[in-house]
């Protein structure tokens, strides 16, 4: 069998994920490999750790990157912190609400599930009550930003309630990271997890997560042993702490944290207050140009995510032959509907890299036409 190279086409990532990488990240990817215990790699991820922290806004020493997909950062979490019969509530507003049950429920918790319709940020009061319902329940979960829907539920609020009822918190930020303002320790954030393949416009693989010493003491005063080996941060931690001395767990993905590495750079380099308004002005424009085709949003101005535009596929348009135009004619990627909302709306991504003017203008300008 005679194979060749692949060489992948160009195309401007406008879906939900990936975004388009930056030039930077893929030539860091492609320097020399060396060993995952070698004492220059370890400078270097003393480093991540560090931009990880400034990007969470936290202080939390367990912040780190998990060798694997946002999809990894989130079983970390529930395999870490939840354990065999605790009550957990968990907020569905959306597709990523849904994985939260499915890892509560496989890990062998109780899953208090509160439904909001998607499209809709969650509700604080409906969260307030199921914990007066369920005074033993250990956790809440929810996510920051739905990818499903475009919807952003206020985080900080959802946190106080959670601890006022003295429960740990779960919050998925996968899209949200460097795109929305996120502030790990003034929102009182216990454990949260990301993408590195979002906002950061780094390469897809890794997952940014953080943990506050309450989620730490409870992981490492657990009854039982956590499910998963690879993602036990007991283990993990040996691996990821302070100076020199690291204790093997597994072969870390070098090349790969090398472009998480440079994309956090960038992001010091930009400034992460920039880096939101850089998203909220580029969406305006995008909401601006397909207000005037005649295009509307699924989620409401107030809770809108700006990096992730969920709009109403126009009743005269077909979905795929749309997106087949754009991909095909423009180059262009965006995303579709999924669940119930499949055939229903187009998921337009403004992130990281790809959040720029001259990106929205072209979608806009190759939408008008595919339309």
């Amino acid at each position: 069998m005679k194979m060749k190279s692949f060489t992948p086409p160009k195309r401007l990532l406008m879906g939900p994920g990936p975004s388009d990488v930056h030039t930077r990240i893929l030539n860091a990817m492609a320097r020399q490999t060396i060993g995952h215990l070698d004492p220059a790699f370890i400078e270097m991820m003393d480093e991540t750790k560090q931009m990880l922290k400034y990007a969470f806004i936290t202080e939390n020493e367990l912040t780190m990157p998990i060798s694997a997909p946002g999809s990894a950062g989130m079983e970390a979490c529930f395999a870490n912190l939840v354990e065999p019969g605790d009550k957990v509530i968990v907020c569905i507003n959306g597709v990523f609400g849904t994985r939260m049950k499915e890892n509560v429920i496989r890990v062998g918790g109780v899953a208090v599930i509160v439904n909001d319709d998607w499209g809709k940020p969650v509700d604080p009061e409906k969260v307030e009550q199921a914990l007066i319902d369920n005074p033993d329940a250990k956790i809440v979960s929810f996510v920051h930003a739905e990818t499903s829907t475009g919807a952003i539920s206020d985080a900080k609020l959802l946190c106080e309630i959670a601890n006022k009822h003295g429960c740990l918190n779960i919050v998925d930020a996968v899209t949200s990271l460097a795109g929305s303002e996120l502030r790990v320790d003034d929102w009182g954030i216990d454990a949260i997890y990301s993408g590195s393949q979002k906002c950061l416009s780094a390469m897809p693989g890794l997952s940014p997560v953080s943990f506050s010493d309450r989620a730490i003491h409870k992981f490492t005063h657990r009854k039982t042993p956590v499910t998963s080996w690879f993602l036990d941060l007991n283990l993990v931690m040996g691996y990821w702490g302070k100076g020199a001395k690291r204790a093997y767990h597994h072969t870390a993905p070098v090349n790969t944290l090398y472009g998480l590495h440079e994309s956090l750079v960038m992001l010091t380099e930009e400034g992460l207050e920039n880096s939101w308004a850089r998203h909220k002005k580029n969406h305006k424009h995008l909401r601006d140009g397909l207000s005037k085709l005649g295009i509307h949003y699924l989620v409401d101005e107030s809770s809108r995510l700006p990096q992730l535009n969920s709009v109403f596929i126009p009743e005269e348009s077909d979905d795929a032959k749309v997106r087949s135009s754009l991909m095909n004619d423009f180059n262009i990627e965006i995303g579709s509907g999924l669940g119930d909302l499949a055939g229903i709306i187009w998921r337009i991504g403004l992130m990281g890299h790809t959040s720029r003017k001259e990106n929205v203008e072209l979608c806009l300008s190759a939408l008008q036409e595919a339309i």
